[in-house]
């Protein structure tokens, strides 16, 4: 079991979750009652919707960490899953995210942005074979 397949399992249990196709059409996802969380495009790669206030207060922190790729002018960030300490680290992301999304919501008029998979900006290409 890959740890991205861990993770995704994990946040399967969530209550605020439900697993769902994602709108990129590339791997599995999951989503709350306010839209896409989350991208599981790889057995190590996971693109993560935070809201563009959420990335400018956490920017620093995101930045400083290895395992997080920010991509300017995208909402979402691309995580690599490579020790059981980056699975925690999504976990409380998608915590964080969860909460961005009900505190400070998008505007409801602003197009929809493909995440970082989409802008070649990830990690690595999708691979889905650890799924």
């Amino acid at each position: 079991m890959t740890l991205a397949s861990r993770a995704l399992a994990q946040l399967a249990t969530w209550p605020d979750l439900r697993q769902a196709v994602p709108s990129c059409g590339l791997g599995q996802a999951v989503s709350s009652v306010q839209g896409e969380i989350a991208h599981f495009h790889s057995g190590r790669d996971v693109d993560l919707r935070l809201t563009d206030r959420a990335i400018r207060r956490f920017s620093k922190d995101l930045k400083a960490s290895g395992a997080i790729r920010v991509v300017p002018g995208s909402q979402w960030v691309t995580l690599r899953l490579d020790a059981a300490s980056d699975v925690d680290l999504l976990l409380t992301l998608v915590s964080v995210a969860l909460q961005a999304q009900q505190a400070w919501p998008d505007p409801l008029d602003r197009p929809p942005a493909g995440c970082n998979d989409q802008r070649g900006a990830g990690f690595v290409k999708a691979d889905l074979s650890g799924f």
